[in-house]
């Protein structure tokens, strides 16, 4: 398509994020078009201002605009019950559920050797620390029910195991090879409550 090159930018940068295509991107980009002045700015303030303040939890690694995250400052939650993620996310997806009452660890990523990813680039010695000072009870893994995902929990089952601490999986109500950002709230309910110790 010939656009103009301001439009042709816009449509470029929109067909960079992850499951937007060359029509969805021209779809939103005619559709930023269509917005008013003020409705444009504060699109584009908001995008500003996330990239500018919004950072890892100390603690957990999910993210936050605070140096500790609302769920690790929350008394109420159970911090010798720690559930561990990929993604920040995923925190989102398991928060849905109403279920969860423990506190949430953020590896930052999956094993995955054909991508370059061993288990020294995720957050595996912070989580190893927090079950040491925080006297953890019991580690639930849950990673998508994908072969990278699999791979992580065992690893972690292996390393958390020795310390005494039960190390669990959510169950398998997700389909293989699915992600727990678009399981509905249901299936993560079963999920959750039909895990297994590894």
């Amino acid at each position: 398509m010939n656009y103009a090159r301001p439009l042709a930018r816009l449509v470029g940068e929109l067909e960079k994020l992850p499951g937007i295509g060359p029509k969805s991107a021209q779809r939103l980009a005619f559709h930023i078009l269509r917005l008013g002045e003020d409705e444009a700015r504060q699109l584009s303030e908001a995008i500003s201002e996330v990239k500018q303040k919004i950072r890892a939890c100390q603690v957990c690694f999910n993210f936050t605009d605070q140096p500790v995250c609302d769920l690790c400052r929350n008394e109420r939650r159970d911090k010798r019950l720690i559930c561990v993620v990929a993604e920040p996310r995923d925190v989102m997806a398991m928060e849905r559920t109403n279920e969860f009452r423990g506190r949430y660890h953020v590896l930052g990523g999956v094993i995955s050797p054909l991508e370059g990813v061993g288990p020294e680039m995720l957050r595996v010695r912070e989580l190893l620390t927090r079950i040491q000072e925080d006297d953890v009870r019991e580690i639930i893994i849950a990673t998508n029910p994908t072969v990278e995902g699999d791979t992580t929990a065992m690893y972690l089952a292996r390393l958390i195991k020795p310390l005494g601490v039960r190390a669990s999986k959510i169950a398998y109500g997700l389909p293989v090879g699915g992600d727990l950002d678009y399981a509905d709230q249901a299936t993560l309910v079963q999920a959750l409550e039909g895990r297994r110790e590894l």
